[in-house]
């Protein structure tokens, strides 16, 4: 049952997302004319992958762990 709440509002959720009308997002226009979309870009992908790094790091270590148990 609550599989099929979260689906349910996950779908409902696209489908909200999907009926904004259209509109030009002057802000991300300026950025990408200017350059500056690319720090944007970079600045994301250093995050994620700090990110991915830091939780990779951290099963290793709870496998060590447990295989001492």
């Amino acid at each position: 049952m609550k599989k099929l709440v979260l689906l349910t509002a996950m779908i409902l959720c696209f489908f909200m997302v999907q009926a904004q009308p259209g509109q030009d997002v002057e802000m991300a226009d300026v950025m990408r004319s200017s350059g500056k979309i690319y720090v944007v870009i970079g600045t994301i992908v250093i995050v994620f992958a700090g990110l991915a790094i830091y939780l990779f790091s951290i099963d290793r270590r709870l496998k060590k762990i447990e295989k001492e148990k």
